[in-house]
């Protein structure tokens, strides 16, 4: 009986080396388009372009003194904008941030006043009130569903009454009384309102609280796990409380940071003049929010950073004395203003696009 032969192994010959072939949804994209796709990064070329505009248009920005009027300026919007960014990447806003720095100061100033009590008396409780409205707009969020634009509507309307119905009523003005020579004033002011000198130039105190505090934040996004909450509960509530995030926490302590940052805006405003108007702070709640859009925060929340709300803040304060200083009608800010968010909106939603394109 004869054995059929059998067949020889096939050889395969492996393929020439050459490029890794990709489909495309593997393929690392290049530096820049990964850069590009940072929302902090459409807002800093925007403010460097605004920078040098304006050091062309209006050469008195070149000094020194000037630069740090910008500064200031810029730190005064942007420390409300930091916790106001926070919140928009948490999915909500916050329309009474601007009549509520006045509540606070207005708390400060008054009880000081009225009771004669030392100054700190009046800060501590003025924070204790900015964190209790703060926890009152989240926890009727929370808790009705509603909009955060209804609910913290509201609450504007509410503090905008209040504000001046009780400073009438207890001073018998529309501003508080001055409180420069009362006990603590001092300190508080060297804390919330004081200046120092760098090469001869004068630079107020709340440029350096902008600062850390933006970094504060930073660091709480980028490296903490409240930080992904926020991210979360913005992207996609339900989702983020599936996976077991502590939504209605989350959601009230960014009120509260709000609230927080309402609080010191609201000291410095009162240990800068020693008094406060009770009908101020009307509309500024749009010029955070605008920095903090400015800045890359989307409204629809779960997107944005805290550094990206700092160039938003640099540019407000920029084009605010800019247009001053170039001897511009200053009638023409807002409108300035309204084009530079539509722009910037624009362009942050045509990078973002085509820098997340396959």
């Amino acid at each position: 009986m004869s054995m059929a032969p059998q067949a020889e192994p096939a050889v395969v010959t492996p393929p020439a080396p050459g490029p890794k072939e990709t489909d495309g949804r593997t393929r690392e994209r290049p530096v820049a388009l990964r850069l590009l796709a940072r929302p902090e990064v459409g807002v800093f070329l925007g403010a460097v372009a605004v920078f040098v505009f304006f050091l062309i248009a209006a050469p008195t920005l070149r000094d020194g003194a000037s630069m740090a009027t910008v500064l200031y300026q810029s730190s005064t919007i942007g420390i409300m904008a930091l916790p106001v960014a926070l919140l928009m990447i948490g999915g909500e806003f916050d329309l009474s941030a601007g009549v509520a720095v006045v509540t606070s100061a207005l708390t400060a100033g008054m009880l000081s006043y009225q009771l004669t009590m030392n100054v700190w008396m009046g800060v501590v409780v003025a924070l204790v009130v900015s964190l209790a409205v703060g926890a009152f707009n989240g926890w009727v969020l929370v808790k009705t569903g509603l909009p955060s634009f209804l609910v913290t509507l509201a609450t504007f309307l509410v503090l905008q009454g209040v504000n001046l119905a009780v400073t009438k009523l207890v001073t018998g003005n529309v501003a508080t009384d001055d409180i420069s020579d009362m006990d603590g004033f001092d300190q508080a002011k060297a804390l919330f309102a004081s200046s120092f000198d760098v090469g001869g130039v004068e630079v107020k105190i709340t440029v350096v609280w902008w600062l850390v505090f933006a970094a504060l934040a930073t660091w709480v996004l980028l490296r903490t796990k409240y930080g992904n909450w926020i991210f979360a509960v913005g992207g996609s509530q339900e989702s983020a409380r599936a996976v077991g995030v502590p939504v209605t926490f989350t959601k009230i302590t960014l009120f509260m940071l709000v609230g927080f940052g309402a609080w010191f805006v609201g000291m410095h405003q009162l240990f800068s003049f020693n008094t406060v108007q009770s009908g101020e702070g009307v509309g500024q709640e749009l010029i955070y929010i605008a920095a903090a859009v400015i800045g890359g925060c989307l409204l629809t929340g779960g997107y944005g950073s805290a550094i990206g709300p700092v160039f938003g803040a640099f540019m407000f304060g920029m084009v605010n004395q800019g247009i001053v200083f170039a001897g511009w009608n200053p009638d023409w800010f807002k409108a300035f203003l309204g084009v530079m968010l539509l722009g910037a909106v624009l362009i942050n939603l045509y990078v973002r696009r085509a820098a997340t394109r396959r």
